[in-house]
């Protein structure tokens, strides 16, 4: 199912072009493995044992995290049988 909505703008210059100056360099790449399997995926039950993948808690229930840094996340949303919401964020 293809993405939906990427919120964040380097995260869609990397989706659209394969490069961006918005996101560090050396994250690029994990990034760019992460957009391309939410891209293909079916449910969030594919993303099992990738990256850290996990649900999210409390106010932000109902969506999910995978681990690209130390500290930054690529974030979504499971709507409508496609990953939402995309963005890419230091939420701690």
């Amino acid at each position: 199912m293809p993405i939906g909505r990427i919120r964040h703008k380097g995260l869609r210059e990397l989706f659209d072009t394969g490069r961006t100056g918005r996101i560090a360099a050396p994250l690029q790449g994990k990034a760019l493995l992460i957009l391309d399997l939410l891209d293909n995926m079916e449910s969030p039950a594919d993303c099992r044992g990738v990256c850290k993948f996990h649900a999210l808690a409390g106010d932000r229930a109902g969506s999910f995290a995978f681990a690209v840094s130390k500290n930054w996340r690529l974030t979504f949303v499971w709507r409508q049988g496609m990953a939402d919401d995309v963005d890419f964020e230091d939420y701690h």
